[in-house]
């Protein structure tokens, strides 16, 4: 049984779990220092608006809460990427390529967009954050965020489409 299970891991993570793992402590502390330092949970959703705070004098966009908290979102979505980008560059090059079409994953990106203001939040703050304070409010944002990834996927694979 133990030589499925191994086989059926390989299958599902050809390039290892390791960078998972890694990343996962990453956001981990990440949150945690945020939440530590800011008393603020940490999150990515809210990350236009706030930063809408700098150029913007429309009021909805410069409550206290935007204003005293878009310097510390603005790192994290910065260090996010910049983490992403040195993995690539520096660990597995090439990881970032695709066939998806550019169309796709700009309306792909709108619905995610679209999703994280329905579900007021995105799967980090629901995710990581919100499960592991036991929110039963992000338990069912996760759930019906897998589970509607899972129906996509599956209709899409369904119809043939491929990128």
């Amino acid at each position: 049984m133990f030589d499925v299970t191994l086989l059926q891991t390989v299958e599902l993570f050809p390039r290892g779990t390791t960078h998972y793992f890694v990343g996962g402590l990453a956001i981990g502390l990440g949150v945690a220092i945020i939440y530590l330092s800011t008393a603020i949970t940490a999150g990515n959703s809210t990350f236009l608006e706030t930063s809408l705070s700098y150029v913007s004098d429309l009021p909805r966009f410069n409550t206290p809460n935007y204003v005293g908290s878009r310097d510390w979102r603005v790192a994290l979505t910065l260090s996010t990427i910049a983490g992403a980008a040195l993995y690539e560059l520096v660990l597995d090059p090439g990881i970032w390529v695709t066939e998806v079409q550019w169309w796709r994953l700009l309306g792909g990106g709108i619905l995610v967009g679209i999703g994280t203001r329905l579900g007021k939040g995105c799967t980090m703050g629901h995710g990581v954050c919100g499960l592991g304070s036991g929110s039963r409010v992000s338990l069912i944002n996760v759930v019906t965020f897998v589970g509607v990834a899972i129906v996509t996927a599956l209709l899409v694979e369904t119809t043939g489409v491929f990128p």
